[in-house]
Formats: structure tokens, sequence, C-alpha cells
């Protein structure tokens, strides 16, 4: 069984900058897709970028596009969302996950999360 451990989040003026990190353990996470989620107060969870196994390829949602940059190191089972730019309205608990296909955009797909890591932007 795989688990995932969010971890990075916290409080931040906007304009600022988090990295958060998402380790894989349990066993290795070979050939599959990593994604980043969020949710926001009182909203449903939303993707926010994915990036397929090799890292050659990523997708982001329209919302975060050149702002947040999503990064592997597959040597540590991890992944990462290096959030730039932050605004009020990316406050919400981020998670990531892992599929076998690529790019991942629906939240529904997944049957389990991990305890997620909450970032809050004050503006």
């Amino acid at each position: 069984q795989v688990q995932l451990v969010e971890s990075g989040g916290g409080l931040v003026q906007a304009g600022g900058s988090l990295r958060l990190s998402c380790a894989a353990s349990g066993r290795t996470l070979s050939g599959y897709a990593r994604a980043w989620f969020r949710q926001p107060p009182g909203k449903e969870r939303e993707f926010v970028a994915a990036i397929n196994w090799s890292g050659g390829s990523t997708h982001y949602a329209d919302s975060v596009k050149g702002r947040f940059i999503i990064s592997r190191d597959n040597a540590k089972n991890t992944v990462y969302l290096q959030m730039n730019s932050l605004k009020p309205e990316d406050t919400a608990v981020y998670y990531c996950n892992r599929a076998r296909t690529y790019p991942v955009t629906s939240a529904t797909t997944f049957a389990s999360w991990g305890q997620g890591t909450q970032v809050t932007v004050s503006s």
C-alpha cells in the first residue's frame, strides 16, 4: 500500500512563495504520473497540476499557469509544487496523488487521499 504525505504548507502573504512536497512510501511509484489538487474552504477539490512519470511533460490548471511549477524526483519518490506569486484565492488544503494515466484532472478518479497540507495566503 502506498502512503502519500504532503508537507510544506503554511501562512504566507500575497505575492509570496511556498514549496510543497509529497513523499510516497510503502512501495515505489514507478511508472506513475503524479498530480496536485486543492480544496478551498467550502468548495470541491480541484485540479492544480500534473506531471508524467519521466517529468518531461506537465499540465496546469489555468488558474495557476505561469505561477506554479510541478516537478519530481523519482529517486526520492517525491513530487514538488513550487508556488510563486501566491494570491488569497490560492488558500486551500493541497493534496497529491498518483495515477497510471496522464494527465488525470478529475479528483473523483481517486479513491483515497493523504492528509493534505494547509496553505493560507493573506491579503
